[in-house]
């Protein structure tokens, strides 16, 4: 069963990573843009504007956001595998997720223009 990841391929650094990862990788993800995408609400039971915020992974029925999604993706990456496992240890997921979540704060600021209008 392949890994989903949802991701904002409207914002110019999600995409660049993305497809660097679609680059180096066979058939492991299956990526799924979220603009504009209502299955993607319906799959991972989130909201636009969850969905904006941070990157989702679904592997086995579970949702993991952010820097555990991170963490899944790169574990299944040859080369990334090392990095996942060193930034997953405790003491370095608090900091990685804590900057992680700085980052991402300012990517949402950067493309929440694309949440629709609640007028």
């Amino acid at each position: 069963m392949t890994t989903k990841v949802f991701y904002n391929h409207s914002c110019n650094i999600c995409r660049a990573e993305i497809n660097h990862y679609k680059k180096i990788t066979k058939d492991e993800f299956d990526f799924v843009d979220i603009t504009d995408n209502y299955m993607a609400k319906v799959q991972t039971k989130s909201n636009d504007r969850q969905l904006l915020r941070r990157m989702h992974v679904m592997e086995d029925g579970k949702l993991f956001a952010g820097a555990k999604a991170f963490l899944i993706v790169w574990s299944k990456i040859p080369r990334y595998k090392i990095l996942s496992k060193i930034l997953g240890l405790p003491i370095l997921f608090s900091i990685f997720s804590g900057l992680y979540e700085i980052v991402a704060y300012f990517l949402f600021l950067k493309n929440k223009k694309q949440l629709p209008s609640t007028k």
